[in-house]
């Protein structure tokens, strides 16, 4: 888990930058008063990613949790390696 404004900001720019392309969309939404999951899909150097953005906010509209689940175990290890690239560059 990533806790923190300014890490999770980090993190998720990161992701957006892996996982934006024009063949990303989501395939699937379940929301509630309080949560949603947002399953999605997206094809990055020929491997199909499959994953599930879990979001939780509180009563005030702000997100208090965000979990991204993938797969497959392929995908797990592509998005892996491209993050920790996008994070190790030094920031500006």
């Amino acid at each position: 888990p990533q806790r923190g404004r300014k890490l999770t900001a980090l993190y998720l720019g990161a992701a957006f930058q892996v996982f934006f392309s024009p063949g990303f969309r989501y395939v699937r939404e379940i929301v509630g008063p309080t949560d949603a999951m947002l399953e999605f899909e997206t094809e990055i150097d020929g491997v199909l990613v499959n994953g599930v953005d879990i979001i939780r906010w509180n009563d005030a509209g702000q997100i208090t949790e965000f979990k991204v689940m993938l797969r497959p175990l392929k995908a797990i290890h592509l998005i892996h390696e491209r993050m920790a690239a996008m994070l190790q560059k030094p920031g500006p």
